[in-house]
């Protein structure tokens, strides 16, 4: 990993890829595949556990953005599109974010591969809707409502309430208490969730 990788590869793996992973296995880095013209290409990392492949780009604004003529990026968004007809899904992170917003950049990653992981799961003994509840509310990254769970499932309001309450005692939803009466309207997930999608 030390060889030839520059400065924003290094943080990426720094401050975003090991505090969600902790390990490096299926990351390939200086991943190199061929473009539709049959020239060698360069992913920043590619990552290839059983039955899915990602490529992981680090761009900064100046390289990709202020530099890049009209021709340079037609090349690079034909790339991107190659890349994803030979089924690789290609997913970029902003230079700035690694380095500035590491948070942000390991919170999209853990939501963005959650929807490919069948493995563990945040509760031990749940019931199917309970660990659907818990996929819906990372995948809707926002407290959720009784009303988004009934949504989801097609089910009455009270049926909802019953899978949420059940949640709730478990501790793995947490009520948001909002205005002077106290009224909880929403729910959060319990940080716990997020140590279970890696």
């Amino acid at each position: 990993m030390e060889r030839g990788h520059q400065h924003a590869e290094l943080l990426f793996l720094q401050n975003v890829w090991f505090p969600v992973h902790g390990q490096f296995d299926h990351l390939h880095p200086e991943y190199e595949a061929m473009d539709w013209r049959g020239r060698s290409y360069f992913a920043d990392f590619a990552f290839l556990p059983p039955n899915i492949k990602f490529i992981w780009e680090i761009k900064g604004y100046g390289s990709h953005v202020q530099d890049m003529d009209r021709k340079r990026y037609c090349e690079e968004l034909n790339r991107e599109l190659f890349l994803q007809t030979l089924g690789f899904r290609v997913v970029s992170f902003a230079y700035d974010d690694v380095a500035n917003r590491p948070e942000l950049c390991m919170n999209l990653l853990r939501m963005l591969l959650s929807r490919y992981q069948t493995g563990q799961s945040p509760i031990g003994k749940a019931t199917i809707e309970e660990k659907e509840v818990i996929r819906l509310g990372i995948q809707l990254a926002q407290p959720i409502r009784p009303k988004d769970v009934a949504d989801h499932f097609e089910v009455k309001h009270r049926t909802a309430l019953r899978i949420v309450q059940s949640l709730l005692n478990k501790g793995w939803l947490h009520p948001i208490v909002r205005g002077k009466g106290g009224r909880v309207l929403h729910y959060e997930l319990d940080r716990r969730v997020w140590d279970y999608i890696d």
